[in-house]
C-alpha cells in the first residue's frame, strides 16, 4: 500500500496555526476528549490507576497478579496530568490527584528502605526496584500537586528530593545513577540518558514550584552532559547507553522496548522541546541550548521521519538507517511538543511547517474514532493499522494531552507555570 506521507504542499500561507481561534479551541477540545477518557474509568477504587482497553474500559489483571499491575511511572503521571486538568477547571479533576497522591505515598513508598517500589499490585510490591526513571514522574508528580495546593505536596516532595540527593545523584557527573534493587544494592552499571531526561523535566518543574534555583542547576548539568558535551559530539544524535563513567556505549543493546540499540528519534524530540524551556528559564543564559535544540530536530525530522507513510520510526542505526520501524504515537507527541517551543522563539517555517505535517498524520492515523472516544492508537503498522505488538489498549495520557496543551502555552516553561501565571488567557482567547 502506497501512502502519501509528505505532501508536496502543506499550506503554509497565513499566521501560525497556535495564532488561529479554531485550531486552539480544537487543541482544548482534543485535550477535554483525552482527559474524559481516562478520569473515570482509570481511576482505580483500590488504589491508583488502572490502564485502559481500547474501549476505555479497564484492562483485566494479568496473570499472578491480586488486581491491577500499577506502575510508578503511570501513577506519578495520571497525577500530573490531572493536576494539569484541576489547573483547567475541568470538575472533578483534584480527585484524581488526591488518589494518585494516597496510592504514591501508602503503596509506592517503601516504608522500610526508602524511595519508591516500581511495581504494585493491590497487596505487595509486585517489582520491588528502584529506578531513576520512576523517580523522576514522582518529582513531576509531587512539583505539580504543589502547584494546585495538594496538602501532601510538600511531604512527598521533601521525601522524593531527599531520595534523589542521598541515592540516585551522581555529583561528580552531574547526573543520575540509573537501578538499584529494594535494599539500595546497585543492580548494574549502566547509566542511561531516559531517566536523566525525564529528571531534567521534573527538576525544573520542581524549581518551578520551589524557587529552589539549585534544582535548575541540576537540571542544566544534565542537559551540558547528555547534549552539550555527547549528542553535539554525535552530530546531533542523541546517545541512549553509557558507561559506568559516562563514555558512550555505540554497541549496547538490552531490552527491545526499553533499552533498544541506535538512537531513538522520539527523545531527540523531547530534549528538543526541554531545551528551549531549560534556555527559558535560565534567563536565555546559555545560547548552546536553542542551538543544541533546533540541531536535534531539524537532524530528527531529516532522519527519522518515515518518508513513505509518516510518523518517526522508533529506532535508528548510528549511520542513520531505519533499525526498528514501529510507528509509536508519543514521538510524534513530542515532535508537535517541540516544533510548537521551537516556532515560537525562532521564525524559521521549518518548524512550522513541521508542526501542522505531524499534527496532521496524528489526526489521519492516531486519534481514535472508531471508539468515538477521543483516545489515541499507540502503535501502527506499515500500513497504518492499529496493532498490540507492544502496547495493550491505551496506555498513555501524558504525553498525548502535553501534544494538545504545550502548543498553547508560552514557551517559558511548563504546562503548570503557563496556567499558573496567564496562560488560561492565552488558551481561550481569540
Amino acid at each position: 500500500m502506497t501512502h502519501s506521507a509528505r505532501p508536496s504542499w502543506i499550506g503554509m500561507t497565513g499566521p501560525r496555526y497556535v495564532e488561529r481561534p479554531v485550531h486552539r479551541h480544537w487543541l482544548l477540545s482534543q485535550a477535554r476528549s483525552l482527559f474524559d477518557f481516562f478520569q473515570y474509568t482509570a481511576f482505580n477504587p483500590k488504589g491508583g490507576f488502572s490502564t485502559l482497553a481500547d474501549d476505555g474500559q479497564p484492562n483485566p489483571s494479568e496473570p499472578g497478579h491480586v488486581g491491577a499491575l500499577r506502575q510508578l511511572h503511570d501513577t506519578s503521571r495520571m497525577v500530573h496530568c490531572f493536576a494539569v486538568a484541576q489547573m483547567l477547571g475541568l470538575p472533578g479533576a483534584d480527585r484524581n490527584v488526591d488518589h494518585g497522591m494516597d496510592f504514591i505515598w501508602k503503596r509506592h513508598r517503601d516504608t522500610t528502605n526508602g524511595g519508591y517500589f516500581w511495581g504494585v499490585d493491590d497487596e505487595k510490591a509486585t517489582h520491588p526496584n528502584k529506578l531513576a526513571y520512576g523517580h523522576a514522574f514522582v518529582i513531576l508528580a509531587a512539583s505539580s500537586a504543589k502547584i494546585v495546593g495538594h496538602p501532601d505536596a510538600d511531604r512527598l516532595m521533601a521525601d522524593i528530593l531527599e531520595v534523589l540527593h542521598t541515592k540516585f545523584w551522581d555529583k561528580a557527573a552531574g547526573a543520575t545513577t540509573e537501578e538499584y534493587a529494594s535494599d539500595w544494592s546497585e543492580i548494574s552499571d549502566y547509566r542511561g540518558q531516559n531517566s536523566n531526561m525525564h529528571l531534567t523535566e521534573a527538576l525544573m518543574a520542581a524549581f518551578e514550584a520551589t524557587g529552589d534555583r539549585q534544582l535548575l542547576t541540576m537540571a542544566e548539568s544534565i542537559a551540558s552532559l547528555i547534549i552539550n558535551r555527547h549528542a553535539r559530539d554525535q552530530g546531533w544524535r542523541v546517545a541512549e547507553h553509557f558507561t559506568r563513567d559516562w563514555n558512550v556505549d555505540l554497541n549496547y543493546a538490552g531490552d527491545p522496548m526499553f533499552r533498544p540499540r541506535g538512537t531513538t528519534p522520539g527523545h531527540a524530540l523531547e530534549w528538543s522541546r526541554l531545551l528551549v524551556q531549560l534556555w527559558e528559564l535560565g534567563g536565555r543564559a546559555h545560547s548552546w541550548m536553542l542551538e543544541g535544540a533546533k540541531g536535534l530536530f531539524l537532524k530528527t525530522v531529516e532522519t527519522g521521519w518515515n518518508n513513505e507513510v509518516g510518523g518517526f520510526y522508533y529506532t535508528l542505526t548510528w549511520d542513520d538507517r531505519p533499525d526498528r520501524n514501529d510507528l509509536y504515537w508519543w514521538p510524534c507527541a513530542e515532535g508537535i511538543c517541540a516544533a510548537a517551543v521551537l516556532a515560537a522563539v525562532d521564525d524559521d517555517p521549518r518548524f512550522e511547517e513541521w508542526y501542522r505535517r505531524i499534527w496532521g498524520f496524528v489526526n489521519n492515523h492516531f486519534i481514535d474514532r472508531r471508539q468515538g472516544s477521543g483516545g489515541w492508537i499507540p502503535e501502527l503498522d506499515n500500513d497504518l493499522r492499529p496493532v498490540n505488538r507492544v502496547f495493550i489498549g491505551r496506555p498513555d495520557l501524558y504525553h498525548a494531552v502535553q501534544s494538545c496543551l504545550i502548543p498553547l502555552l508560552p514557551s517559558s516553561g511548563s504546562i503548570t507555570r503557563g496556567l499558573e501565571g496567564n496562560g488560561t488567557l492565552y488558551v481561550l482567547s481569540a
